[in-house]
């Protein structure tokens, strides 16, 4: 901006420097104009006008580019003696240069701006009403910048234009560096419908970074704590989006508290192994694989935590009711009888079983009454042919036999003593 600019809500207007005297040598003036969304600017000059004449205004000349960049389409250079016709925009911003070099200055120009009704919207009755307000703020070490933000705060309306500024103020003595996480363009490469842009410092058009219409979108690193992205998109671009990630780093050497990103950039310590890339290259996330796993508590989330309090709570309050109502409750005596006592039976079963235990001595009257018995049937072989014999001489044979015959039994059942020195055991008590 060089010497006077007025501005009105329906237009302006401005000068080269000292008009309508002469202009100083070797200035470089930019005017940008802009009209609301729907609108188109129209320019027109006053009388006097005169700027050096030149072979294709090589020299002194007024330059109008039909856009808001230095890089927008040329509409035309100007110079001489004659001042320019009207000049139309066909969207809504313009670019103006006017430079003069070391030598022939003249009374140079002033111009007058207006509004006027975009030809394309004269089917929706002509100027419609503004965009409403769309603007955010942001700040710290580091934030996410997205266009869903306007959708979901209720900014613009569907179907309605999109037109929003974010302003984000790095942490204090600190730059910004932005890195895009998701960017689309609905129309690419048709910078008039949708587009993203890029400033450093301020939202005025000289200290524009980059502008992004295209397919891709690259990092910007700012030199000042303070930047702008802005937003444009038509009613046919809604579905343009971005997400961009902003960090504040300082430049080497680091501090204690700052970890260097090995790009010329020192970042705040609590942004390393944060999950998120803040740096230019993911130094600050690659050594972060060996780090522990989160435990079980930390893995809970705010959701489970409150419910596991609430039944917990629950527990612990029906535990304590049941305490006290077996406190309060009266105690009931009851009487068992008790069955007698069979000691018969526990005898029985705890005794142990009757052994008759004896000696060698007693095996050795075993053996002698063996003998004897033995001894005593070889008698009997022997005395019945002998008495056999007898009998038949003798009358009594048959009293005879018959008591020989009794003798011998009773010989054989005759019941010898037995003496047994162990006397019974007395049962186990």
């Amino acid at each position: 901006q060089c010497d006077n600019w007025v501005r009105t809500s329906n237009g302006g207007h401005f000068s080269s420097p000292n008009y309508p005297n002469m202009y100083p040598p070797n200035q470089e003036c930019i005017y940008i104009l802009e009209a609301a969304p729907r609108q188109r600017i129209e320019l027109t000059f006053d009388e006097p006008y005169y700027i050096e004449p030149s072979f294709e205004c090589r020299f002194d000349h007024l330059e109008v580019r039909d856009g808001p960049f230095g890089f927008s389409p040329l509409i035309n250079r100007y110079c001489g003696l004659k001042s320019p016709a009207l000049i139309r925009s066909t969207g809504r911003f313009m670019w103006i240069k006017f430079t003069s070099d070391e030598e022939l200055e003249g009374k140079g120009f002033q111009a007058k701006y207006s509004f006027i009704p975009d030809p394309d919207f004269t089917y929706l009755g002509g100027i419609l009403n503004p965009i409403p307000d769309c603007q955010f703020e942001l700040s710290g070490a580091d934030g996410i910048v997205r266009s869903s933000q306007v959708e979901q705060e209720g900014k613009t309306k569907p179907g309605q234009a999109i037109d929003c500024i974010w302003t984000i103020k790095a942490t204090p003595n600190a730059k910004i560096y932005l890195r895009f996480l998701d960017y689309q363009m609905e129309h690419s490469n048709e910078c008039k419908r949708n587009f993203v842009a890029v400033y450093d410092g301020s939202s005025s058009i000289e200290n524009l970074k980059a502008k992004f219409c295209s397919t891709v979108a690259n990092d910007v690193t700012l030199q000042t704590g303070t930047g702008v992205v802005r937003m444009w998109a038509d009613e046919g671009s809604r579905l343009s989006r971005f997400r961009m990630l902003f960090t504040s780093f300082v430049d080497p050497p680091c501090s204690g508290n700052t970890y260097f990103c090995h790009s010329n950039m020192c970042i705040n310590n609590s942004l390393v192994c944060n999950g998120i890339q803040n740096c230019a290259y993911p130094w600050d996330e690659n050594h972060c694989r060996e780090k522990k796993k989160s435990g079980l508590f930390e893995q809970i989330t705010k959701t489970h935590g409150t419910i596991i309090g609430i039944t917990s709570g629950i527990v612990l309050v029906l535990l304590i009711i049941s305490i006290l109502v077996q406190v309060k409750q009266p105690r009931k005596k009851v009487m068992a009888c008790k069955p007698a006592f069979n000691k018969t039976g526990f005898q029985e079963v705890f005794d142990p079983p009757h052994y008759e235990l004896f000696s060698l001595r007693d095996k050795e009257i075993s053996a002698d009454l063996a003998d004897l018995s033995e001894e005593l049937e070889n008698y009997q072989k022997m005395r019945r042919p002998s008495t056999a014999s007898r009998c038949i001489h003798d009358h009594h044979c048959g009293s005879q036999a018959s008591n020989i015959k009794q003798s011998r039994t009773n010989l054989s059942s005759m019941e010898l003593p037995f003496r047994n020195d162990f006397a019974q055991p007395q049962p186990m008590k």
